[in-house]
């Protein structure tokens, strides 16, 4: 009895999530080639071959969307950040690596415009500033201390300079986008950037 009542749940549960994750790789698509404002509810659904009805009975708004892709972008991001800190000698060097991987990801011109460009505008200040930190914080804050403690960086409020350190960071993402030499401007903000985390140096 339980195993056929469950196995209906367990179906439906699938088609919610590749319905979802179809309309994430739509948005992924034309949000990044067009933009949001360019980017009608009816290309969302026609793009991930969906009715408008089945976009809005997953995400409320094209907004909702948006921030959906917004997250997936920026988790693919902190998964590169993560895997170029691998074989790192310090904590330092660890922020440094990862922050570059960062940087690389946003010469990527469909990530550029979505994290970058449309990500402020559409989410709002605050709403971007929290996602944006949502898994980044914990990781920088994470490594500052694992340096302090180590003894590689002296460092009070670890906190605070992390927040310090991602704006820095959400800026020089911003120069990147703005930029008609993106890579020399990638070059000079990750100098820049290794500058700032060799200030903490004892």
């Amino acid at each position: 009895m339980s195993s056929s009542s469950e196995q209906p749940a367990s179906l439906r549960s699938e088609q919610v999530a590749q319905t979802r994750a179809a309309l994430v790789a739509a948005g992924r698509r034309l949000f990044g080639e067009k933009g949001f404002r360019a980017t009608s509810v009816e290309d969302l659904a026609r793009e991930a071959r969906l009715t408008t009805g089945a976009l809005y009975h997953h995400f409320p708004t094209k907004t909702a969307l948006f921030e959906a892709v917004f997250v997936a972008a920026h988790s693919e991001l902190m998964v590169a950040s993560a895997e170029a800190a691998k074989g790192a000698t310090d904590g330092l060097d660890e922020l440094a690596r990862g922050f570059d991987a960062f940087l690389d990801g946003v010469l990527q011109p469909d990530v550029q415009r979505i994290l970058v460009l449309d990500g402020p505008a559409v989410l709002g200040l605050a709403r971007y500033t929290e996602l944006d930190e949502r898994y980044a914080y914990a990781v920088i804050v994470g490594s500052l201390k694992a340096a302090a403690k180590a003894g590689t960086i002296q460092i009070d409020d670890p906190e605070t300079a992390t927040r310090l350190l991602l704006g820095a960071l959400t800026r020089g993402a911003m120069l990147i986008a703005n930029s008609s030499d993106p890579l020399s401007t990638r070059h000079a903000v990750a100098k820049s950037m290794r500058s700032l985390l060799s200030s903490f140096s004892p």
